[in-house]
């Protein structure tokens, strides 16, 4: 029975610290203080425990949800992000006044759902996973109640995501007509007896799917709603959402795209050319004009998701390991950055806008030594891990013939060095305005975090091939 049910237990550690944080908010005092983000914590270390315990198991749950070594390679990113986000949400929370078992809760869930779209097999169960997640970061996103920016962001994201939503939904209903299943393995074996010639209505289902997925991961045109979602978010909650829900995302496109519609690559291959090019550049030539560190940042990720198509298009072995380890790399370094920014705003000043920034060298030096190495790594400035990042994922695009792509992606990727060099020259060689920032006292735990993701970072850079051959072996799991 246990061996049955094994595959579901991360997924299932991670429920159970969503419903203990419920359950101790139902029982908490008014404006009594409890560490309801630590068990939150707590159950995030089972699932890691979990997750290492089922490690080259293969296991199995349902016939729908599969423990293999992809699934569990992102399960770890996925862990990771929900720690360092929890760590990097206490200040925010106690500042902003948010209440503490709805945050914590929404953003297990979240989690949760997060794990479960990892690992699943099922395109039903991808899309009740993305429906878990979707519905827990809606909230998340227009928690600040009393905010209209907020308000707006999240009404915004929900009637796109509904949408999209529905978009996947009907490429589901319409695999299934064609191919009689919703398993992926099923669905690639049906798709590979007829892959000489698709049907128009196999064609539209699987376009359908792609506008799924391409809303997820904020490829243009798709992509309307994440500057705003950024912006009115909490920070934490945008480098939850910027970080965790791409790594989902792209895993499940991955599963679907690399190995069930695998025999129609001649079919989707131009569009997601199209579809990464136009990301890339667009994500990088308005980001340029922006002068908020946030919407900087939110079509930094844009951009960024335009990366990650590539790797998924190039489809070799070294592009396929380039996957896992870009979405590591930029997951923790994103992670970093949009923690920062939580951490230096205030009650009285949101400090989003890049001026903003001007002398933190001289007030706060640690602080702006970081930032500026989460935006270098970005950037892709040796010797942080974005470098090595964006390295394997050129490096792919060329080997599988990709080269105008890949040299698209170098030149926008030069061209994003403009918007993140700008903050650092704002930081070291602009004077402080006359109200410069006061940064409020930083927890401890928040701290760690911080030095913890730089760490990574910069062991991503320097160490990464014992991380890229996991990666590879992990991905290789599915194919």
């Amino acid at each position: 029975m246990f061996n049955s049910l094994s595959a579901i237990v991360p997924m299932a550690c991670v429920t159970a610290a969503a419903i203990a944080a419920m359950t101790a908010e139902a029982f908490r005092a008014p404006r009594e203080r409890m560490p309801i983000g630590p068990l939150g914590i707590v159950g995030l270390i089972g699932a890691a425990i979990s997750t290492f315990l089922l490690w080259n198991r293969n296991a199995t749950s349902f016939d729908m949800v599969v423990a293999d070594n992809f699934g569990l390679f992102v399960t770890w990113i996925l862990i990771l992000v929900g720690i360092l986000s929890i760590a990097f949400s206490s200040p925010v929370v106690e500042r902003e006044g948010l209440p503490l078992g709805e945050y914590y809760a929404l953003m297990l869930f979240a989690t949760a759902g997060m794990i479960l779209m990892a690992m699943a097999s099922d395109l039903l169960l991808i899309f009740l996973a993305l429906e878990v997640l979707s519905l827990a970061v809606y909230v998340l996103t227009g928690i600040r109640r009393d905010s209209a920016v907020a308000t707006e962001a999240a009404m915004k994201y929900f009637l796109l995501g509904a949408f999209a939503s529905a978009f996947f939904l009907y490429g589901i209903a319409f695999t299934w007509g064609v191919t009689g299943s919703t398993n992926l393995t099923k669905i690639g074996a049906a798709i590979a007896a007829q892959s000489m010639a698709p049907s128009p209505m196999l064609l539209f289902a699987m376009g359908m799917l792609f506008v799924g997925f391409a809303f997820k991961v904020s490829a243009v045109p798709f992509h309307m709603w994440t500057p705003d979602a950024y912006e009115g978010a909490p920070p934490p909650v945008t480098g939850f959402m910027s970080t965790g829900v791409k790594a989902a995302a792209f895993a499940a496109f991955t599963r679907v795209f690399l190995a069930a519609f695998e025999p129609l690559r001649g079919e989707w291959a131009d569009v997601v050319w199209a579809v990464a090019a136009a990301t890339m550049i667009v994500g990088t030539v308005v980001g340029v004009s922006q002068s908020s560190i946030k919407r900087m940042l939110a079509y930094s990720s844009i951009a960024h998701g335009g990366y990650l198509l590539v790797a998924l298009l190039a489809g070799n072995d070294l592009g396929k390991g380039a996957i896992l380890f870009y979405l590591a790399t930029y997951a923790i370094t994103n992670l970093g950055a949009f923690g920062l920014i939580g951490l230096i705003e205030s009650r009285e000043r949101a400090n989003d806008q890049i001026s903003d920034y001007a002398g933190l060298w001289q007030q706060h030096p640690w602080l702006a030594a970081l930032m500026a190495m989460f935006l270098l790594s970005l950037g892709g400035f040796p010797p942080f891990g974005g470098f090595i990042a964006k390295y394997y994922v050129f490096i792919a695009a060329v080997q599988a013939g990709y080269t105008w792509l890949a040299i698209i992606g170098v030149l926008t990727s030069v061209v994003s060095v403009f918007f993140y060099l700008r903050v650092i020259v704002m930081m070291y060689m602009t004077p402080a305005s006359a109200t410069p920032i006061r940064v409020p006292s930083i927890p401890a735990i928040a701290a760690a975090a911080l030095v913890v993701t730089a760490v990574i970072v910069l062991y991503l850079g320097v160490l990464p091939a014992q991380v890229m051959d996991w990666a590879a072996a992990s991905i290789g799991t599915i194919f």
